[in-house]
């Protein structure tokens, strides 16, 4: 018997499954590029994101559960000491505008296909991600001390997706 992929048991299309298994790592790198903060840093935020992502795993959602062991099956898995490449985006603000149009059509996705709790715990995810990648690592500073633990630039990325998700 052939299976069927994951999407088909939510009713997604190919192409919405797409959108809403890119989507965490999207948020992922849009809270990162939000404040060049160097390789390092962008390298423990990338590995706090990563670790919200496979912690979906363990969601009580199916929807969120099914999504992170996609994302983990595809990128790694950070249990294994798997770590994503480090991606500085040309243009950070085009990415950001880019991830928060995706955002707010993930969540006319969900309205319109799943259930409030299913769309509430995916959108709620997606803010948890951004809020792991941001507290990573704090900015300026100097030789690691003190600086901000989240900037201004982070803190309105989070919030605008926050606002884009729940709008």
């Amino acid at each position: 018997m052939i299976e069927q992929p994951a999407y088909t048991r939510f009713g997604f299309s190919d192409e919405e499954w797409g959108l809403l298994v890119g989507l965490p790592q999207s948020v992922l790198t849009a809270a990162s590029a939000a404040e060049s903060d160097g390789t390092k840093r962008t390298m423990a935020e990338n590995a706090a994101g990563l670790e919200g992502i496979a912690a979906g795993r363990e969601s009580a959602s199916p929807l969120v559960a099914a999504v992170a062991g996609e994302i983990v099956a595809r990128v790694g898995d950070p249990e294994a000491g798997e770590e994503l490449p480090v991606i500085e985006p040309a243009d950070p603000r085009a990415m950001t505008d880019d991830v928060l149009a995706r955002a707010g059509q993930a969540a006319a996705l969900l309205a319109a296909r799943v259930d409030e709790g299913q769309a509430g715990a995916y959108k709620h995810w997606l803010v948890e991600i951004a809020e792991q990648v941001v507290t990573a690592a704090s900015t300026g500073g100097l030789l690691g001390l003190g600086g901000d633990v989240v900037s201004d630039s982070e803190r309105r990325f989070r919030d605008r997706l926050s606002q884009v998700l729940n709008d």
